[in-house]
């Protein structure tokens, strides 16, 4: 027998020392083959060869992780460093289960820290259009909800009043104009004109509460503006005022009934119900014209005509409330000459452009819209005027 097979009377064995075969390690058969009896006889020259081979071969560092978080530095001397010594239960190609201990892990350098450029603060958006309705900020995630153009005024220190301008200012002077020519003409003649500023009445009210569309609340509104000529036509002028409170009472219980049967939120059935009875309410007392004295509607009409559009002037604003109602008071003093009410038309006049600046002022509150100075704006100065046309025309005629 050869030296490679016996050694010193005993059989050699050159892999008793647990290391392992390089045969083994160069070829590894991942799947069956078809003779697993088969060992190659391999000599000491080779085993030796193959030693010498590997030790020339320079060590292999395994690439180190890349974490998607670094690792915290640990301060402490690198000899009270613990060691990472996971434990795996695998089971070597041999069988039966290994432990891994892995290296020490180095010290990980502190991460330099980035300066970061301060982030402008968001602009704010222009103010919408006129006809835009009222405009909402940007969505936050900070939990604000969002917010109207006019409580961001409010929350800023500015005022959220914005007058209609000179535009619906004319259109209220044409509507007074053509009240003043009808009343001369007849309760027929002026209720063409009166059923139009109660159509805008009703329609601006609840545009200028934020709810829109509201066609069946208009509808409604409307419709008790137009019962109320109705009755006033059907009693007599002698009784205007039981014509008119008698229809505002039932039309107050038939709101709240109708706003009773919705099915809507507590809070939007309150909302709904305010809105519509207002609405309903101002329609209503509109029918004032109605019932008051020609001589008294024909002042009124032009004094508000005058106050509107002295108000739509570019003046300060105490200087052009002022300027206001003096233009109502003279227009009152010429109307009145033109009527039996003479100089005491002055006093109704004077009346009458008061309730317009407070129509006007309502109107112009919490960013309207070009909508609602197109229709409240229109009519609320002669709406508002109407009550302080009935009760001075009677008292001074």
């Amino acid at each position: 027998m050869s030296n490679d097979q016996y050694y010193g009377g005993q059989q050699y064995d050159p892999y008793a020392n647990g290391q392992q075969n390089p045969a083994d390690v160069t070829q590894t058969w991942e799947g069956q083959t078809w003779d697993t009896q088969y060992q190659p006889a391999v000599s000491y020259d080779q085993v030796q060869a193959a030693r010498a081979a590997h030790a020339a071969q320079p060590p292999v560092q395994a690439p180190e992780p890349q974490d998607a978080y670094p690792q915290p530095y640990d301060h402490r001397p690198y000899e009270q460093q613990a060691y990472e010594q996971p434990y795996e239960q695998a089971h070597a190609s041999h069988g039966g289960p290994a432990a891994y201990y892995a290296e020490p892990v180095a010290p990980v350098a502190p991460v330099a820290e980035v300066a970061v450029e301060p982030v402008a603060a968001p602009v704010a958006p222009p103010a919408a259009a006129a006809g835009e309705g009222p405009a909402y900020s940007s969505p936050t995630t900070s939990g604000n909800t969002r917010i109207t153009d006019a409580q961001r005024a409010r929350a800023e220190g500015r005022s959220p009043i914005i007058d209609p301008g000179m535009r619906p200012a004319a259109l209220t002077a044409v509507l007074g104009l053509l009240l003043a020519g009808g009343a001369s003409l007849g309760p027929y003649g002026l209720l063409v004109p009166l059923v139009l500023l109660q159509g805008l009445t009703a329609a601006g009210w609840f545009r200028l509460n934020g709810m829109w569309p509201a066609r069946q609340g208009i509808a409604l509104a409307f419709l008790g503006g137009l019962v109320a000529d109705a009755a006033l036509l059907a009693t007599g002028r002698e009784h205007a005022a039981a014509a008119i409170l008698g229809t505002l009472g039932v039309w107050v219980l038939l709101c709240l009934v109708l706003q009773l049967r919705s099915h809507a939120d507590p809070d939007e059935r309150m909302y709904g119900l305010m809105a519509t009875i207002a609405s309903a309410a101002l329609t209503v007392v509109a029918t004032g014209n109605l019932g008051a004295a020609p001589d008294a509607v024909v002042v009124g009409g032009i004094a508000v005509a005058a106050a509107v559009l002295a108000r739509a002037l570019p003046l300060p604003g105490p200087v052009s409330a002022v300027a206001a109602l003096l233009a109502s008071a003279g227009a009152g003093i010429a109307a009145g000459g033109l009527t039996d009410l003479g100089s005491s038309g002055a006093l109704l006049g004077l009346g009458a452009g008061v309730c317009a600046l407070i129509g006007l002022r309502a109107a112009a509150y919490d960013y309207p819209s070009r909508f609602v100075h197109m229709t409240a704006g229109v009519a609320l100065p002669l709406t508002a005027a109407a009550p302080a046309v009935y009760l001075l025309g009677r008292a001074l005629a």
